[in-house]
């Protein structure tokens, strides 16, 4: 069975982050491929990553024709992951706010587990560059999530992830309904409530200082609302579904 390994970076306007993102995961000792997915990005990082796929065969690109939500664009990357041979398939952010030395953890991990989260609270809070009230918020909404859905994970909205192939196979992607940081939870949700196995792992999350964080009133909106909806299309069950027999 493939062994193969792709991380899923969506970007807008990270032209300054993607040569030293792109350089530090090519030169990790586990062989891993970087799929960048970009939303036509004013600033030229899709022409920038078309480079450097050019000079790196282990770098890929995928064009999109406009700024369309995060989870639109993780989608897209999904679909493109599942029609190659690649058996582990990561989310991670553009900016550096996640670790690229922590993915080799991540895959040892998902040996044994069909989902692994990158989590910012199990054992601890390890946030680095947050105000105060943007952490009382994330801690706020995985209490949020935990109390309606009965998820149990200590970082729910977190968006450093290794999904196995299979996993993104059983969900249904396209009929994924959230877009904005509530794409996390509904995929968690999503493999929670089939009865797979879900891992966290603790990491460090160190917000980007450069660029712009892509946080809005609108994103947070959605995600009060689709906890709910999960809530729902879960039966109203706090408690995953039964795992089917292999």
């Amino acid at each position: 069975m493939s062994q193969r390994a792709l991380v899923i970076v969506p970007t807008y306007n990270e032209r300054e982050n993607l040569p030293p993102l792109a350089a530090h995961i090519l030169g990790l000792p586990t062989p891993i491929d970087l799929l960048v997915v970009d939303d036509n990005s004013p600033d030229g990082t899709g022409k920038l990553a078309d480079e450097l796929a050019a000079k790196h065969p282990s770098i890929h690109v995928l064009h999109r024709a406009e700024k369309n939500g995060l989870g639109r664009a993780y989608i897209a990357g999904f679909k493109w992951a599942l029609d190659r041979d690649y058996e582990f398939i990561m989310e991670m952010d553009g900016d550096f706010s996640h670790n690229p030395d922590d993915i080799p953890k991540f895959l040892a991990a998902a040996q044994s587990a069909d989902l692994v989260i990158g989590s910012r609270y199990c054992n601890g809070i390890r946030v680095i560059n947050w105000p105060l009230n943007r952490l009382v918020l994330s801690l706020g909404a995985a209490k949020y999530v935990r109390v309606i859905t009965g998820l149990p994970l200590s970082d729910p909205t977190g968006g450093f992830k290794c999904f196995r192939r299979a996993t993104l196979q059983a969900l249904g992607l396209d009929t994924v309904q959230s877009n904005g940081y509530s794409f996390q939870i509904e995929m968690s949700h999503r493999v929670w409530r089939q009865g797979m196995r879900i891992a966290e792992v603790p990491i460090i999350f160190t917000d980007r200082f450069q660029g712009n964080s892509k946080m809005s009133k609108g994103i947070v909106k959605e995600a009060l609302l689709m906890v709910w909806k999960l809530w729902f299309q879960n039966g109203l069950r706090r408690t995953p579904r039964p795992r089917a027999a292999r």
